[in-house]
């Protein structure tokens, strides 16, 4: 069924219980953590910590992410990877499911949907994402599972010198976000939606800038068009920054890159989404914090300076962090039991810094362990040798469409 369709038999009711769980995720001092890495990526990071990749030692992990007895006072939600949503918290006296763990604390429970990414084939380096085909069913099976929410991940990719990226891309992208999100709304689930625009290359801050204004009104154009009920959503864009090649010299300054990235919102997000939960965006945890900080310190203060009682934004402005919770955790715990108490300490004292910060409140000392370690991956979730259904892919109305090298869609 095409989107509107599916956005037009949304009953009032349901609509109500979509925008209260939006904004319970959009909460003041709270935020979302990222928990839901698939099999193979924290599998990567697993082994790099000299750690075996299987099911145990990935829910044993991911109990010590969630275990911090304090955890609702500094989070409203948690992503979790589809396996997880079946595991059990061994360490709890009731042993309960990790959904019903969470709810306990008062922390909702939400899943990732998508698929991961693969290539676009008129346009190698551009990807889409895969998981449309059954998705309907699996927000079912999900909500029957516990999880209140749902994330789906587009990615664009700058490249200035290869004309990247094309306006086909973000419109395949855009349009397979929508068709998510009234899925999702239709199965009870508030979508966050996830436009990332990759960091990777030598840009500046003022071409990411562009780069997420245009991608921000393509994909809200959409959502438009497929009415997908804003109120009930969540936006989980980047921060504004230069590519991680780009020089040293020059760099704009934190003030700067909070500047632009509310300025670049302002701009393109309506004001009927409840909530923005950034990226972490491969900065170390530190600057994650001090970043979120600044933005909602900057977000208090005028829009402009010719309008003095103008706010600068109406969301709420908060984090859907992955490593930047989660970094320092694995290093303390490093898979051993008797780490384990430290280790969910380090995950509260986490969480705790950037609650402060989603409030501006944020003063330090930082409670990372990893004294500035980058946490910057390169092409996450893409399996370069993929081809999109071998030369279609499916449009937001399920159809196919294919694309051509000039960037035209037909349907």
């Amino acid at each position: 069924m095409e989107a509107a369709k599916l956005a037009a038999q949304l009953t009032q009711h349901q609509k109500n219980a979509l925008e209260t769980i939006a904004n319970q995720m959009a909460r003041p001092g709270r935020g979302l953590l990222a928990a839901d890495e698939s099999v193979p990526t924290l599998g990567k990071r697993l082994v790099a910590a000299g750690l075996v990749n299987d099911e145990e030692m990935r829910r044993a992990y991911r109990e010590v992410l969630f275990s911090h007895p304090d955890l609702g006072e500094y989070l409203s939600g948690a992503i979790l990877f589809s396996e997880t949503l079946g595991q059990r918290a061994v360490k709890d006296a009731e042993g309960r499911l990790f959904p019903a763990l969470l709810q306990s604390k008062g922390v909702l429970p939400g899943v990732k949907v998508d698929l991961g990414l693969e290539p676009l084939d008129y346009s190698a380096r551009e990807t889409h994402t895969k998981g449309m085909n059954d998705l309907m069913e699996r927000c079912q099976e999900f909500y029957a599972q516990g999880a209140r929410f749902a994330k789906w991940r587009a990615v664009i990719r700058i490249d200035e010198a290869a004309n990247l990226p094309t306006r086909a891309c973000m419109q395949i992208n855009s349009a397979e976000l929508a068709r998510y999100a009234a899925i999702c709304q239709a199965c009870g689930l508030v979508p966050i939606v996830e436009p990332e625009i990759l960091i990777e290359g030598a840009h500046s801050a003022e071409t990411f800038a562009r780069v997420t204004e245009a991608a921000l009104s393509e994909v809200y154009y959409t959502l438009a068009q497929a009415k997908v009920f804003l109120e009930g959503t969540l936006l989980k864009p980047q921060m504004i920054m230069p590519g991680v090649d780009s020089p040293s010299e020059g760099r704009p300054r934190p003030e700067e890159a909070a500047r632009r990235t509310l300025e670049a919102l302002r701009r393109r997000v309506p004001p009927a989404v409840p909530g923005v939960v950034f990226l972490s965006g491969g900065q170390t945890e530190e600057q994650a914090t001090q970043n979120l900080n600044l933005i909602n310190q900057l977000a208090k203060q005028p829009a402009s300076s010719l309008r003095p009682s103008s706010t600068t934004c109406p969301w709420i402005l908060s984090f859907s962090f992955g490593r930047s919770l989660q970094a320092s955790v694995l290093a303390t715990w490093d898979g051993k039991d008797e780490n384990y108490e430290k280790a969910m300490e380090v995950a509260g004292a986490l969480a705790k810094a950037n609650a402060q910060a989603q409030l501006g409140e944020y003063q330090g000392p930082h409670p990372s362990v990893l004294k500035g370690q980058s946490l910057h991956e390169t092409n996450r979730g893409w399996g370069a040798s993929a081809r999109v259904g071998g030369g279609k892919g499916e449009s937001a109305a399920g159809a196919t469409a294919t694309v051509s090298p000039s960037g035209e869609t037909a349907a």
